[in-house]
């Protein structure tokens, strides 16, 4: 790894942390709660560097199993289901006694791929995990795995953690695993295989590498390089890194070249405004008077509804919205904090008066700016 990259993981700022069923249980049969408590030192320590940590576990259904008394993993999905409803609680609890011990408070986040695919729900789940950060909370995420319709698979979190890290614009996506990161070769079978400390995550030539079923059976290193991919749309830099390691995490943040460092190519805000850009197909219009279109312009502030004179098109809290000055010429475009129905009540006033226009308080924002781009 690069000088440069040394640079870069000591000043990452907000970590996505994911760690997987192998690292956190014995053979996928109980809880390791030694390993959960190391795991939380190290994150413990990232947050005395004034980080800010989110984390992604896996091991709900290892946990459930347990405390169901399972003598083996079971092949039926509704099986699967009941044992990762009685074992998110265990898992949670795990946590909670152990950042509590180090007098940090934890929230338990359930996402579905849905949470953050429909604009509403990704601007609920955004808002809702940069509030929890904001107050210092310590968000432990995982997938609902009790409704899911899919197979629940262990590389399902790999995708979910990519999908976390672009909702908070994250500086780095760590996935934890049990090997030292992404060979040239398979280390199980070729004993000249050479670690990939280096690479960008939209190289071709790392699919190869990859395989389909890599080290970590159903997952692997497939699912790692593609929610690589999926982090690098908002700029957020991965890391492949053995979590058996010692104090792996700290290491990496002092700028220890450790791992496979994964390139997004892309500055974070760069990214998100390219990633906001492609959204090119909008479901309403507001026209803006002058005032608003040279704060946009010049300050990079977000748009009020105190700016907006009319609004057009029938649209929901989470569609892209079209903002044209007064002469017809596009300015923006961005996702809306409100309805049309709600936008018509509340264009031209102030942010104050939106409760009690409505009757219910919402964001003072009709587009955030993090949700907009210029055009």
């Amino acid at each position: 790894m690069s000088v440069e990259a040394r640079h870069w993981t000591a000043s990452a700022k907000r970590w996505v942390i994911k760690v997987g069923s192998a690292l956190l249980t014995d053979d996928g049969r109980s809880i390791d709660e030694t390993i959960i408590k190391g795991l939380v030192a190290q994150l413990v320590e990232l947050r005395e560097r004034d980080c800010e940590v989110l984390l992604v576990s896996s091991g709900a259904v290892a946990a459930g199993l347990l405390r169901l008394g399972a003598t083996e993993r079971p092949t039926e999905l509704h099986e699967l289901q009941a044992a990762a409803a009685v074992g998110q609680s265990a898992l949670l609890r795990r946590y909670e006694e152990a950042f509590a011990a180090n007098g940090l408070m934890v929230a338990q986040i359930l996402l579905g791929h849905d949470d953050v695919f429909a604009r509403d729900r990704y601007l609920n789940a955004r808002a809702a995990l940069k509030t929890l950060l904001s107050h210092g909370v310590v968000p432990v995420i995982n997938e609902n795995d009790t409704v899911v319709t899919d197979e629940i698979r262990f590389g399902d979190n790999d995708t979910l953690a990519a999908l976390v890290a672009n909702l908070v614009d994250a500086d780095v996506l760590v996935l934890l695993t049990d090997q030292d990161g992404l060979f040239d070769a398979d280390p199980r079978t070729h004993a000249q295989a050479k670690l990939i400390q280096h690479a960008r995550a939209d190289d071709p030539g790392l699919d190869a590498v990859a395989g389909t079923g890599g080290a970590l059976g159903r997952g692997g290193m497939m699912t790692k390089l593609r929610a690589a991919r999926l982090a690098a749309r908002s700029g957020t830099e991965t890391v492949i890194l053995s979590g058996r390691e010692v104090k792996p995490l700290a290491r990496l943040a002092s700028g220890e070249p450790l791992g496979t460092w994964l390139e997004s190519g892309s500055a974070p805000e760069n990214a998100r405004r390219q990633w906001l850009a492609s959204l090119v197909t909008f479901r309403g219009v507001v026209e803006i008077d002058d005032g608003a279109v040279n704060v946009l312009k010049t300050s990079g502030r977000s748009l009020l509804p105190v700016g907006v004179r009319s609004v057009s098109g029938g649209f929901s809290r989470g569609d892209v919205l079209l903002c044209r000055d007064q002469q017809g010429r596009e300015v923006a475009r961005g996702l809306s904090n409100y309805s049309a129905e709600e936008v018509a009540q509340i264009k031209g006033l102030s942010s104050k008066k939106i409760a009690e226009t409505l009757g219910y308080g919402g964001e003072p924002e009709l587009i955030h700016r993090d949700n907009l781009v210029l055009l």
